[in-house]
């Protein structure tokens, strides 16, 4: 397996890794993955060592780390640096769960809303467009 691993090309890196090729050599413009030497004549060769690593960055991403906050990842990945890797975790989690909140106003209001489009007979004005409207009718989440 390891002679097989070291010597993918992009394109047997990006399936083995299950991203397409623009996806690595994004990754590469981002430093994110280094890009290997190309020798003369040749092209370049990719290992497993690149495979984990285009992996670890999907994962983080499926996560909801960003790619600034994955590059910060990276420079823990030795697996050394737990408390460092934690904080960044815990700040994450913090950000899901204000989102998750803001998703369930967002739901409860929208709720709301449509029941009152589906009680409402008055063909003249939507109970929607008229809370859409007025800004106090509708309070903004707290979503970036």
């Amino acid at each position: 397996m390891g002679i097989f691993f070291e010597n993918l090309t992009i394109g047997a890196l990006a399936k083995s890794a299950g991203v397409n090729v623009e996806t690595i050599r994004f990754y590469q413009r981002k430093g994110m993955l280094p890009e290997p030497d190309k020798p003369y004549g040749s092209i370049r060769r990719y290992g497993e060592a690149d495979v984990a690593r285009v992996r670890f960055v999907k994962s983080a991403q499926r996560l909801g780390f960003s790619l600034d906050e994955i590059a910060e990842l990276l420079l823990l990945e030795d697996g050394t640096h737990c408390d460092e890797a934690r904080r960044l975790a815990e700040h994450k989690l913090k950000v899901v769960r204000e989102k998750m909140s803001d998703l369930a106003h967002m739901e409860a209001v929208l709720s709301e809303l449509v029941l009152a489009c589906h009680a409402w007979h008055n063909p003249v004005s939507c109970p929607l467009i008229a809370a859409l409207q007025d800004d106090e009718s509708v309070t903004e989440p707290t979503i970036s």
